[in-house]
Formats: structure tokens, C-alpha cells, sequence
């Protein structure tokens, strides 16, 4: 899972990079097969401690 708000570019480059990573560390024969789910959240449907992403400010903190 991750925030929403990446560009397909950088989508394409994270499945790219996982990708190869995988195929370093398992084999190129495995990363002919890896399958990649990019699993994109709501800032209003994601919370770090007890505060929803949606209410914090840029560094983190809480604004509500």
C-alpha cells in the first residue's frame, strides 16, 4: 500500500526498480514472474498515530 499521488511515470519507475531488485536477489527466471499491485489509499483513509495523513501537515504533525 501506499498514498495516492504518485505520477504513472513514477509508478512505471517503482515497478521497474522492484522488479530488478527482485531479480538480483531471486533471479532473473523469477522476476520474469514477479507480479507487482500497486495499491493506491486516500490520505482520508490512512492514519499514523490516531491522526488521519489527510490532517497533517507536511512535516507530520497534526493540524486538527
Amino acid at each position: 500500500d501506499m498514498l495516492e499521488g504518485r505520477t504513472l511515470d513514477q509508478k512505471r519507475a517503482l515497478v521497474r526498480e522492484l522488479t530488478a531488485a527482485f531479480g538480483r536477489t531471486c533471479g532473473e527466471d523469477a522476476a520474469t514472474r514477479l507480479r507487482v499491485v500497486i495499491h493506491e489509499v486516500a490520505t482520508e483513509n490512512w492514519a499514523i498515530g490516531g491522526v488521519l495523513v489527510a490532517d497533517r501537515d507536511d512535516h507530520g504533525s497534526a493540524t486538527a
